[in-house]
């Protein structure tokens, strides 16, 4: 065989295993990364004055008053849609921002539930849609691991802020899953953020993708090729931030973590590793690792002890809500 031949047919072979490896870094792309607006149709009638749960009773986490709001992200064109608690006793009283997972929205029971909590213990509350969630702005139907989405934190940050005249000071974040590592990536580009509780976020993204992989059967290597096609179809430097390297930039502010031990979505170690970086930042952790519970399920399997440490960790961290509730 000539040598033009051997060269033709070595690269047609390299086209091909580019090709292939593209490929399946496109199916693996779409796997982890497309979104459903509108809750995907789910929980349609919650509202936080009216929502259920198969696993809770919820009447005493119903919040009869609340805002529907427009909210600007931090990042041009983008708008976000929320719901808005006032609290009871006093406009002063410190808010809560809670930011809900993958593929969900402001009407799941899990988010509806801790509002319900911070609400009850006296404090606002703000709910939001992540892009390409919910009812707020679809960009390409996909998420980037929060390493855009945290702008997006910000800017329903930045609203009470600016629109309802918080204190930074007295504004806790609150994130489930995808949520809770959207808020610590804003909490580390955000210095005045004040505090965040997380609930099953990952810790790197690399390890979880990984993890992920190998719960699908692909090989490992593939996780490269997810990348690169999430630079090429939607411009997302999905390994930009992470919520392993926020843990420095928190510089010991207040941080609470929550995860299950049956978590079969997040593996329980990633908690132990943001302990550990954030420990090494100087910051003093003591993690809820809940005992049987699933991926974002100790909320629903443990009200009563969620929602008193939930109240005893923002009550420290940004002020006890003033007396009258």
């Amino acid at each position: 065989m000539s040598r033009r031949r051997v060269g033709l047919a070595l690269g047609l072979l390299v086209v091909t295993l580019v090709g292939g490896y593209l490929f399946v870094g496109s199916l693996i792309y779409d796997k982890v990364s497309l979104t459903e607006a509108n809750c995907g149709g789910r929980w349609p009638a919650n509202t936080p004055s009216a929502f259920t749960s198969e696993d809770l009773d919820t009447q005493p986490f119903l919040m009869p008053t609340y805002e529907t709001v427009r909210i600007a992200s931090r990042e041009p064109s983008i708008s976000l849609h929320g719901l808005y608690v006032p609290a009871a006793a006093t406009p002063n009283a410190g808010t809560i921002l809670i930011v809900h997972g993958h593929n969900v929205c402001v009407r799941e029971p899990q988010e509806l539930v801790a509002a319900g909590m911070a609400h009850r213990f006296g404090y606002a509350v703000l709910l939001i849609d992540m892009r390409n969630h919910g009812d707020s702005t679809i960009v390409n139907g996909r998420h980037a691991g929060g390493t855009n989405e945290y702008r997006d934190v910000l800017g329903a940050w930045d609203w009470l802020v600016t629109a309802r005249g918080v204190d930074p000071a007295r504004i806790g974040l609150l994130g489930f899953s995808l949520g809770a590592a959207t808020v610590i990536m804003a909490a580390g580009e955000e210095p005045r953020v004040a505090a965040v509780w997380e609930d099953s976020s990952y810790a790197d993204l690399s390890v979880a993708l990984r993890a992920e992989l190998t719960r699908n059967g692909y090989p490992t290597f593939f996780e490269y090729s997810a990348y690169l096609v999430a630079r090429v179809e939607s411009g997302d430097d999905l390994l930009s931030l992470s919520p392993l390297g926020a843990m420095a930039k928190l510089h010991g502010r207040p941080l609470y973590i929550v995860h299950g031990t049956a978590d079969s979505r997040l593996s329980v170690q990633y908690a132990n590793d943001l302990a550990v970086a954030y420990r090494a930042g100087g910051g003093k952790v003591d993690p809820w690792i809940v005992d049987g519970s699933e991926h974002i399920k100790s909320i629903l399997d443990h009200p009563g002890d969620y929602g008193q440490r939930l109240a005893t960790f923002f009550t420290t961290a940004i002020g006890r809500p003033p007396a009258g509730r």
